[in-house]
């Protein structure tokens, strides 16, 4: 996320600003991508949706080591910041988590905006930080649509599912060792 950041954060910016100024003058929104909606919708938990990956090692891991990690990362996850299981599980250099931690934001951000194309999902239209906790980042930054908020949670159920046979993989490998 960090690496790109500078590729697409001004463009991201802009229309993120420019909904904000429409909204202001009493227009309709029309970016849907912006800013806010990366960190609504392809940063939920951190890079790579790991907020779904930290559920889901919670709930299915076998794993000891992965079950303190997980319990290590849900304060931090709730933050969007995602070190302690990006560098600690690893995700890094771990082809199996590799692998979903790539797919997990992509599913995340074509669902999102197929439900704000269709209306479901409010535009995002104000820029909040990043570090804004999941639900409360799409209710903020569209203004109060329940439509975002139910959006955001189903992108998080989504990101648990590219997970779950991933890290049901891992419970295998850890039998095998």
């Amino acid at each position: 996320t960090q690496v790109l950041k500078p590729v697409y954060q001004a463009t991201m910016l802009e229309a993120v600003i420019a909904n904000t100024d429409a909204a202001a003058n009493g227009q309709t929104p029309q970016f849907i991508l912006n800013e806010t909606f990366i960190s609504c919708f392809t940063t939920c938990g951190g890079a790579g949706c790991t907020i779904g990956l930290i559920v889901a090692l919670l709930i299915f891991s076998k794993r000891d080591d992965y079950q303190a990690i997980a319990k290590l990362s849900i304060l931090p996850g709730v933050f969007n910041i995602n070190e302690t299981i990006t560098f600690g599980l690893p995700v890094v250099l771990n082809p199996i988590m590799a692998i979903p931690f790539i797919i997990a934001p992509i599913v995340s951000a074509s669902f999102a905006y197929f439900m704000t194309s269709i209306g479901f999902c409010g535009i995002m239209t104000y820029a909040v930080p990043w570090t804004t906790p999941p639900l409360l980042i799409a209710w903020l930054g569209t203004g109060g649509n329940i439509g975002a908020v139910i959006t955001q949670f189903i992108c998080i159920v989504l990101s648990f599912f590219v997970y779950l046979p991933f890290v049901i993989i891992s419970n295998r490998q850890n039998n095998k060792a």
